[in-house]
């Protein structure tokens, strides 16, 4: 067969190897016609290939079907002509543990949520005690200016346009009087109100004192209206920043309650905040794990842990060995030859950026206030709202019944000024 035939074959192969679709039967392969009608079958031997189509029959050369079985049998061939083998592999699928949602009392709680919100903020307020006023005229009780301060922050509203809501309060017996908007900043003004709203915090997750037994600790920074200004040298050039309002909080890893909060300088480290938190913490609580990160890996934080007889899952940083002795060398060594289990109760961690995020997302993450008390009071508040949602939410799902200011629970009282 001249040359040009064998091209014109070879031409037709291709345009079928790319229109039709030929398989692989044992050691022969069946091309389908081109017309549609019928198949052929093909043995793609090198020097001795075989077609049952008339064309090889008659002329007993190689016909466009058994070039199209060439060029599909090259696709499956690698750079050095070695051929393709297809196996069967088993893999080992890692199923990731997933947690469903109540949706039922997810919904029933949020619907609900404002309600509640206030009648339980109300309760936690009727513990503060009244200080005794000797001279002025007479104020606004301190348990509503509190209560209000802390609902303008649910709200996220500005002082002016909370007003609408503060008076419906009103009516609805929350309070017993409407403070003006300027009332409100200043209830945030004062240094008296720090101390007020910590013991709130601790008293709004004591209800969850049976539920949470494992803890976790870090701290982030909630942004101000305020600048911080310096002059890089480098560059040349003014440059700004916003200041910060650091948080350092320890929480349930189930329920995201906080249970104990600090607040120090923009830039105060983490570590030393750990002791006082988990002191807090455990005179509610009674702690079984305490997971934190590298930061937090110190010998007067393990100590602090062992006092409570918890069990610390802080990783250990590259510079450390097991020379601290006690708790310190155990865990040390638990981390070393047990590293997967280790990090197993360690990634509880993850609960407190998760608390963290919870009070971001809902209450924002950053403060309307200018001076120094009122910040840190507002981020105050923004954790109290934070643990009465929570209690909200486990109102329906755990069916728990908060009772604040029990038997072995005193109120909070302040000097009279």
């Amino acid at each position: 067969m001249t040359d040009w035939k064998l091209a014109d074959r070879e031409q037709r192969g291709l345009i079928l190897a790319a229109t039709v679709k030929i398989t692989q039967r044992d050691d022969k392969w069946i091309v389908p016609s081109q017309t549609g009608k019928g198949r052929y079958t093909v043995s793609p031997d090198p020097e001795h290939p075989h077609c049952t189509c008339p064309d090889f029959e008659i002329r007993g050369c190689a016909c466009k079907h058994v070039f199209a079985v060439r060029i599909v049998r090259q696709r499956e061939l690698f750079d050095d002509g070695s051929e393709m083998v297809t196996e069967s592999v088993t893999v080992a699928e890692t199923v990731r543990k997933s947690y469903p949602q109540n949706w039922k009392a997810y919904n029933a709680a949020q619907t609900t949520e404002k309600a509640k919100f206030q009648a339980l903020l109300r309760d936690l307020c009727e513990g503060i005690e009244e200080p005794q006023q000797t001279k002025g005229r007479p104020r606004i009780p301190l348990s509503d200016a509190i209560f209000s301060a802390a609902f303008k922050v649910y709200s996220t509203f500005s002082g002016r346009r909370f007003m609408t809501d503060l008076r419906d309060t009103h009516a609805a017996g929350y309070i017993s009087r409407v403070p003006s908007y300027a009332s409100l900043f200043t209830c945030f003004e004062s240094e008296e109100v720090t101390p007020i709203l910590h013991r709130l915090i601790v008293e709004s997750s004591r209800p969850l004192k049976a539920v949470e037994v494992d803890f976790a600790v870090d701290a982030s920074g909630f942004t101000t209206s305020r600048f911080i200004k310096w002059f890089d040298h480098k560059y040349g050039v003014v440059r700004q920043q916003h200041e910060w309002v650091k948080v350092h909080l320890m929480c349930g890893v189930k329920t995201n309650v906080v249970t104990a909060v600090e607040i120090a300088g923009k830039d105060a480290s983490s570590t030393p905040m750990l002791p006082a938190l988990l002191s807090t913490t455990a005179k509610t609580f009674s702690p079984r794990e305490v997971s934190g990160d590298k930061e937090f890996g110190s010998l007067a934080n393990y100590d602090a842990i062992e006092r409570t007889g918890a069990v610390p899952f802080i990783p250990f940083k590259s510079i450390h060995t097991g020379r601290g002795g006690g708790l310190w060398r155990q865990m040390f060594h638990y981390f070393q030859f047990r590293r997967d289990e280790f990090l197993g109760h360690y990634h509880k961690r993850s609960n407190v950026e998760s608390t963290f995020s919870m009070i971001k997302a809902k209450f924002r993450d950053h403060v309307r206030s200018k001076t120094d008390v009122a910040m840190r009071n507002e981020a105050l508040c923004k954790i109290l709202c934070h643990n009465i949602c929570v209690l909200i939410q486990e109102i329906y799902e755990l069916g728990i019944e908060p009772v604040f200011w029990g038997p072995n629970a005193s109120g909070v009282t302040v000097e009279a000024s």
